[in-house]
């Protein structure tokens, strides 16, 4: 069995700043990754949280992302935002078009914020959850290099293409949160496996020749299986049509992988919509959401997007996070 050590979340983000910035990541880029790590190994998503940071601090060094870069904020329209992130961090990108997106959807009652030239943004679902936390019903969609394959092709022309929706609970959390790959898996799941010597289940991953397989190796090399098969294709193309597209940022085919290296910046992108659910719904929005929840979490054994990521948050927040001693290792060699 794996070694783990515990940590609290305060660790967790000291660990990941130090690591980020020696590894050349200014304060700030490094304030907002490190603080999203904690949260994403608060939620349970070990796979996004502190593995990821030897593969931060690797692409600080060799270029593929500016640890120095200053995300340029500009609202060309009274409900539009827009942040180009420089190819640095997206999470500073994010965190700084927020500032201004949250503003605008008050005032509007609707705003969008456009992420361009950016980089993987981890976990989705944090992001759309900060939206929902500040009273706003949230969309999120980012787009990632190519790795599903179209219906009937076999080269990869979409990446996996995360879609989150956060829709608040009127008292400062979420009532609901959706998060979830255009892929039957997430990438880095099949990239773990790899690291691991382990077979992945199949449905995972095809061969270079479209045919199932349960070598992660052989997978990376062809491509991720779409959820729901064509359908799973067509909400990949959603979020690429609003991260990459609409966004102005490098569509998946044309972007780097976030793995390894070779390729310079991704320029990858995000799009967020922040929408004032009680005035569009003429106050019964709470009711309406409470109502859906409720009735889902009455039948026994039924379970609802979110529910999981909740109940490790208050765990975490209360016992802390098992954390792999291979990973803590790396981070603390760095």
């Amino acid at each position: 069995m794996a070694q783990t050590e515990t940590l609290t979340l305060g660790e967790i983000e000291t660990l990941a700043f130090h690591a980020l910035t020696r590894a050349g990541a200014n304060a700030e880029a490094a304030t907002a990754l490190a603080r999203a790590t904690a949260e994403t190994e608060a939620d349970g998503v070990a796979s996004h949280g502190l593995a990821y940071i030897p593969i931060y601090c690797e692409h600080l060094r060799c270029g593929k992302v500016d640890g120095n870069a200053r995300p340029v904020i500009t609202q060309p329209k009274p409900g539009l935002v827009l942040a180009d992130a420089a190819t640095g961090f997206a999470h500073g990108a994010i965190a700084a078009g927020f500032a201004a997106l949250i503003p605008a959807a008050r005032d509007q009652g609707i705003a969008a914020l456009a992420v361009r030239n950016s980089y993987n943004c981890g976990v989705l679902g944090i992001h759309t959850l900060t939206l929902a936390r500040a009273g706003f019903l949230a969309l999120g969609f980012t787009n990632a290099p190519a790795s599903i394959a179209p219906s009937g092709g076999m080269r990869p022309v979409v990446g996996t293409n995360p879609i989150s929706l956060a829709a608040p609970d009127g008292a400062g959390g979420a009532a609901l949160l959706i998060d979830q790959s255009a892929s039957t898996i997430a990438k880095s799941e099949i990239m773990k496996h790899a690291r691991e010597g382990r077979p992945i289940p199949e449905g995972w991953g095809l061969d270079a020749d479209g045919k199932p397989t349960t070598d992660p190796e052989v997978a990376l090399k062809g491509s991720m299986a779409p959820s729901g098969g064509y359908k799973g294709v067509g909400l990949a193309l959603l979020v690429e049509t609003m991260a990459a597209a609409m966004a102005g940022a490098s569509l998946g085919m044309d972007a780097s992988p976030f793995s390894g290296t070779a390729g310079g910046p991704p320029r990858t992108g995000q799009f967020f919509i922040a929408i004032d659910a009680a005035t569009s719904s003429g106050g019964a929005f709470a009711a309406r959401i409470t109502r859906l929840t409720d009735e889902i979490r009455a039948q026994e054994g039924a379970r609802l997007p979110g529910d999981g990521r909740a109940a490790a948050r208050a765990r975490a927040a209360r016992d802390g996070v098992a954390v792999s001693q291979a990973t803590l290792e790396k981070i603390r060699a760095i």
